[in-house]
């Protein structure tokens, strides 16, 4: 069996006493006033937000969450769970242009025991991926390269879901 190490997040593992302590970050970005580059909330809909991840897989990476604090997808409300899957896509759209990437991983780590950071606020990640986008700086110095900054990122999808959703 081949297995895939993540290394980089190791900064997100070792935060967690922090982010417990401060709360729920997406509800925090939830309820922001305006999206900024200290939240990372580049789009949001009637309930549903899209934030950049801060400990990206990849640059790039998105989080599309439900605005309410639930953590349970089986139990979402059908009409929520519509919305929350049409910003996926429009996530993906998003990315597609913004990053032109080879393909893309999407999924949810339902519960702790699943790998959930944030095991009470649902929320499905959008990963663009490239060929060949591993290398051996994660295996040998315990570094990820990301090769754009979260500022830019940030400004560059906001600006592209304003345009895509004919906002701009």
């Amino acid at each position: 069996m081949q297995q895939l190490w993540s290394p980089w997040r190791s900064a997100y593992i070792q935060s967690a006493d922090e982010r417990n302590a401060e709360g729920c970050f997406l509800c925090a970005c939830a309820a922001a006033t305006e999206d900024t580059p200290d939240n990372l909330v580049v789009a949001r809909f009637p309930s549903t937000i899209v934030v950049m991840n801060r400990f990206p897989y990849n640059a790039g990476h998105l989080l599309v969450a439900p605005k309410e604090h639930h953590g349970d997808l089986a139990t979402l409300g059908t009409a929520q769970a519509h919305e929350l899957i049409g910003a996926v896509q429009t996530s993906l759209r998003v990315i597609e242009h913004v990053m032109r990437p080879h393909g893309c991983n999407v999924g949810a780590n339902l519960g702790r025991g699943a790998g959930a950071g944030v095991p009470d606020h649902l929320h499905i990640h959008a990963v663009p991926r490239w060929n060949g986008d591993t290398n051996f700086m994660p295996v040998l110095a315990d570094v990820k390269v990301v090769s754009d900054d979260l500022v830019g990122q940030w400004q560059r999808f906001r600006d592209a879901f304003a345009e895509l959703r004919g906002e701009a």
